[in-house]
């Protein structure tokens, strides 16, 4: 007969297995996409999954110039136009802020570097290797582009 602290312990551990095999987050395929930006909620969401993107943006300015970079903080205020995104661009030194007023046009424009790239991608390459007779397999960085 098993003790009531060995029960609590199988239980913990059944939950702690559930949890470790739990799916990941699903990621939407956004480069390339150039989204619709009619409302103030569309401009919201647009600039929300651009600031989850690991990958450049082009932002059109209403003025009509152009910015290509990497965004990587928004600030989110109660209008559009004290509300803003901040922006490394590819050719640039500088760091620009951008009100979400001022953008007429947003561009998934660079290549998603974190596409493909879960844990569950990774075990699936390592157990293809290990199948394939593979030794010493371990996690190693991509070469950047």
């Amino acid at each position: 007969m098993t003790s009531l602290t060995e029960e609590a312990a199988k239980l913990a551990q059944s939950r702690a297995d559930e949890n470790e095999i739990a799916a990941g987050r699903e990621r939407e395929q956004l480069e390339g996409w150039v989204p619709e930006m009619a409302t103030e909620d569309e401009v919201r969401e647009a600039l929300e999954k651009a600031f989850d993107y690991r990958g450049d943006i082009t932002v059109t300015r209403k003025d009509g110039s152009q910015v290509q970079g990497y965004l990587f903080d928004r600030r989110s205020g109660s209008t559009l136009a004290n509300s803003f995104v901040k922006i490394i661009p590819t050719y640039e030194k500088n760091k620009l802020n951008i009100a979400y007023a001022d953008i007429a046009a947003l561009e998934f424009s660079g290549r998603d570097n974190a596409a493909g790239k879960t844990f569950e991608a990774w075990v699936k390459k390592y157990w293809e290797k290990k199948a394939a007779g593979e030794t010493n397999i371990q996690i190693e960085p991509e070469k950047l582009d």
